[in-house]
């Protein structure tokens, strides 16, 4: 039996991170965008990520899961969560 691939046991560093979203926003697919944040935050673990933001953990994996249309200010919260600061560049 093989096991499913899951990209959050990879994503173990800030650069691979960083490079990893900026892959994805590249592809400027707002899906693709929510799922990569969902697997950096239970790379990171939801139970952290739920002390920090203060939402509860099944609302996070809810938050992120496929077909979901989470609130900005929710992902902006799992960001500033992450370290990951959203910049302007013009």
């Amino acid at each position: 039996m093989t096991k499913d691939f899951d990209i959050s046991n990879y994503l173990d560093s800030k650069e691979i991170i960083a490079e990893y979203l900026s892959q994805v926003l590249q592809d400027g697919d707002m899906d693709e965008l929510l799922n990569a944040i969902g697997y950096i935050a239970k790379a990171k673990g939801m139970t952290e990520i739920s002390k920090d933001t203060g939402l509860g953990r099944e609302s996070l994996y809810k938050t992120f899961a496929k077909g979901s249309k989470p609130k900005f200010e929710t992902v902006l919260k799992v960001l500033n969560s992450l370290g990951i600061k959203l910049q302007a560049v013009a």
